[in-house]
């Protein structure tokens, strides 16, 4: 790979520097660095450069970006879009290979280059729409680094044979094992979670679960899910999404909980929804829980709304929680960059010496502009390989 130098950019809005990449990390930052012989040269003209975006909670196997609009006419309650959506991807034929690659293209030109995404398997589907999303990962591998989560969407118990189908899955090449709501779902919580951490550990995978569950039933099942986490030493290998239930409780319990989740390395994903009560940004952060966002399901049967923009989700993010100081917004984009790639275990992340040269170049004064303005994606630099200009794919990237 040919050695890349960016001229004129300041990290994160510090001072204009340079940035050499040489095979595919970034080898040094300074003043005027020389041109080694072979490098590509790129003139920053003093953009705003921020580390690669990360996307740590989406669905893109479910997507249906570019495709005709679905009219959404399905029930309010959970298990109505859980069974409107099976029933639709079986009927339609959903192409979760072609869909994927769309969608994960989409968050690529907009500076994307690290995301986790969660993949039905269920007794119905098989896994079909896991196959077709870890050939989008090896489509993609050189360019953008995708964590496959293998997801109970249809939950666990209730559908026999459920289980073995996420074992399967993990042998297959799924990087995580997805759960979903113990007791609002599989009625029976310590069931649900004995099977769910049991093939966890067997094959050593980390945990994603999804709790959506409200109140002092949330919170039960995330007692148990920290039970276990320290029963089987899986500290620092556990997820938590959505956790609504740590927006519901009192302060005084919910604290217990979060001082609990950080002792054992627990993270909590957002997408900090506006239809429910969501866990609190800072008081997560001041007890040690790390807090990353995600865009959860974007244009899918069970939502027409969501863009593959990470600084848009950090923006809606920041207007969820009403940060508005500079140094608030900050924390916004920080759980879509940096806190994002610590929450999923990405390694090498970051604008320093030896990371992994995932870069994004905006025109904007300071993160927090960058945040609230969504610039243009002037450049996006992915493993040390221009990607994308003014927001477009490069032809090569395309035509992967």
């Amino acid at each position: 790979m040919p050695s890349l130098l960016i001229r004129n950019v300041r990290p994160m809005g510090a001072s204009p520097v340079d940035v050499l990449v040489r095979d595919g990390r970034i080898a040094e930052t300074g003043a005027a660095l020389p041109a080694p012989a072979d490098a590509a040269v790129e003139e920053g003209g003093g953009a705003l450069l921020l580390p690669g975006l990360v996307e740590g909670h989406t669905h893109l196997d479910k997507t249906l970006w570019g495709m005709d609009w679905y009219r959404n006419e399905v029930g309010a309650n959970l298990i109505d879009k859980i069974e409107n959506e099976r029933a639709f991807r079986h009927a339609s034929g959903h192409d979760a290979a072609a869909q994927s690659l769309v969608l994960a293209k989409a968050f690529l030109a907009l500076g994307t280059t690290r995301l986790r995404t969660h993949v039905d398997v269920d007794t119905q589907a098989g896994l079909r729409h896991l196959e077709g999303t870890l050939r989008t990962r090896q489509a993609l591998c050189d360019v953008q680094q995708i964590q496959v989560v293998a997801f109970p969407q249809s939950g666990l118990l209730g559908r026999p044979g459920t289980a073995e189908l996420l074992a399967q899955a993990l042998v297959q090449g799924a990087d995580v094992l997805g759960g979903l709501d113990p007791c609002a779902i599989d009625r029976d919580p310590v069931r649900s979670l004995d099977v769910l951490f049991g093939i966890a550990d067997r094959h050593q995978r980390p945990l994603d679960i999804h709790l959506h569950e409200p109140g002092a039933m949330g919170a039960f099942s995330l007692e148990l899910i920290l039970q276990r986490t320290e029963a089987l030493g899986m500290q620092g290998k556990v997820a938590v999404s959505h956790g609504f239930c740590l927006g519901d409780l009192g302060e005084r319990e919910r604290d217990v909980l979060l001082a609990r989740m950080a002792r054992l390395g627990v993270v909590l994903v957002t997408s900090a929804p506006p239809s429910r009560n969501v866990p609190p940004l800072m008081a997560c952060r001041k007890a040690g829980v790390t807090v990353l966002g995600g865009n959860d399901g974007i244009r899918d049967t069970w939502s027409p709304y969501g863009k593959p923009d990470m600084l848009e989700r950090a923006m809606l993010i920041g207007m969820r929680y009403n940060l508005r100081r500079d140094d608030e917004i900050d924390v916004a984009l920080d759980t879509v960059t940096h806190a994002g790639a610590r929450g999923c275990g990405f390694e090498a992340y970051g604008l320093e010496a030896g990371c992994r040269a995932d870069l994004v170049l905006v025109d904007a004064q300071t993160p927090a502009q960058a945040v609230v303005s969504r610039p243009v994606r002037r450049l996006v630099v992915a493993g040390g390989r221009v990607v994308a200009r003014s927001g477009v794919l490069q032809a090569e990237v395309v035509s992967l």
